[in-house]
């Protein structure tokens, strides 16, 4: 929350906690409650004013738009993906190829810490 007023009020989050008191802070708190602000807030807004504009000038057989489908940080519907093989983890955790190491019949791969 201090991150959030201190840009509401133009300042530093060190300078607004040095200026605001406790009991001020959980006013500022009780209002953005009451009183939503922030860029969240703002994207709402927008995307309410988007989905006026699409919705007259969509085509008859498309569904309506909402605010929220243009609203970036709103996920759509959760995909289920599948872990990663195991050979993509090695690659990018040690940079190990391990289709490589199988083919050449490795069978023990060991990893030893830099000195430094």
């Amino acid at each position: 929350m201090w991150f959030r007023l201190a840009k509401e009020l133009g300042m530093s989050v060190a300078r607004c906690q040095l200026e605001i008191s406790s009991a001020e802070f959980g006013e500022w708190i009780a209002y953005q409650a009451l009183e939503p602000f922030g860029d969240r807030v703002a994207d709402i807004r927008m995307g309410t004013i988007a989905s006026v504009i699409a919705n007259t000038n969509r085509g008859k057989d498309t569904p309506p738009f909402k605010p929220l489908d243009f609203v970036p940080w709103v996920a759509g519907p959760k995909q289920e993906s599948a872990p990663p093989p195991p050979e993509a983890i090695a690659a990018a955790v040690f940079g190990i190829n391990l289709a490589e190491l199988k083919a050449n019949g490795t069978k023990q791969i060991v990893i030893r810490r830099s000195k430094s």
